[in-house]
């Protein structure tokens, strides 16, 4: 089972990312948010994937998806436009069209709408949502997982990572942006994967929200973390993943975690053309060696 994860898009996903993803033929997508400014663009595109592809996606909004909209509407029409795709708090599971591929992966959406540091909710939420309170964001989580079959590796989605993983600037949900440094990671999700984790194993929790490159030419984040527990943390927000390289080469960057009969296997960043040559990758988990192509040295994101 193939998984290509698209991190913080903020406007660049278009023709190009469908036909590279036609070329490469991943199992599923998975996409962490931040999808723009609030624009119906990519929601639509992603819907035309789906459909002209046959692409399973999952996807769950971030907070630059309300479009800097405190009435909710904005983030309500993303929704409208997302559909099924969007899994916040809910449940999916994802099945390759090759059985060969394995049995496929159980993925359960955290909080829509997330701008991490602990838990808050912004004025779009709330109107949208509710007056939702951490115990039950948290509840409605579990709940969805308590759902998983068994039998299959969960995974969680969610924008924003969750609290636990470091307070540098440079770790995984480290705040960059401001100082002094913080662990920038939501509360009600690593509550959630406490509970989550005390009935069944957890493969892997994937999200974005804090870039890649860190602010004031810092150096870049740590983007994987694997805890005691063996849990996978992955930061897919590699801003931006539209670039062209030194040598003129358009490139489009997706991170990837492949599962087989075991669970996870593998997870990467990687950089593609657009013929789907791989021309970069930084392999950032493996539990057997990799048989993939390595680049012989990873681009920074």
């Amino acid at each position: 089972m193939q998984l290509a994860i698209a991190g913080d898009l903020h406007g660049q996903w278009d023709q190009s990312d469908h036909a590279l993803l036609e070329l490469l033929a991943p199992d599923a997508l998975l996409v962490v948010g931040d999808l723009s400014d609030g624009t119906p663009r990519i929601p639509a595109l992603l819907r035309q994937l789906v459909e002209e592809q046959q692409l399973p996606v999952a996807c769950v909004l971030g907070n630059h998806d309300s479009g800097k909209d405190p009435s909710g509407h904005i983030l309500t029409r993303q929704l409208a436009a997302l559909g099924p795709l969007h899994i916040g708090w809910q449940l999916r599971e994802l099945h390759p069209a090759d059985p060969a591929c394995g049995p496929g992966v159980t993925v359960v959406g955290a909080r829509p709408g997330t701008a991490g540091g602990g838990f808050h909710l912004s004025k779009a939420c709330t109107a949208v949502f509710g007056p939702l309170t951490l115990d039950q964001s948290v509840d409605r989580i579990v709940a969805a997982a308590a759902g998983a079959d068994p039998a299959l590796p969960l995974v969680l989605l969610a924008h924003s990572g969750p609290r636990g993983l470091g307070s540098d600037a440079s770790d995984i949900c480290g705040r960059d942006w401001k100082q002094p440094s913080c662990d920038w990671g939501d509360q009600d999700l690593a509550q959630a994967i406490d509970h989550i984790r005390r009935r069944r194993p957890l493969a892997l929790v994937v999200f974005g929200h804090m870039h890649h490159r860190l602010r004031r030419g810092a150096g870049e984040r740590r983007t994987v973390v694997v805890d005691r527990g063996g849990t996978v943390y992955l930061n897919a927000a590699c801003v931006p993943r539209h670039l062209v390289d030194d040598a003129g080469q358009a490139l489009r960057h997706f991170s990837w975690a492949a599962f087989d009969g075991q669970g996870l296997r593998s997870v990467a960043h990687r950089w593609y053309g657009l013929d789907g040559r791989l021309h970069y990758q930084e392999v950032l988990f493996e539990r057997t060696p990799s048989t993939l192509p390595m680049a012989v040295e990873p681009l920074p994101c």
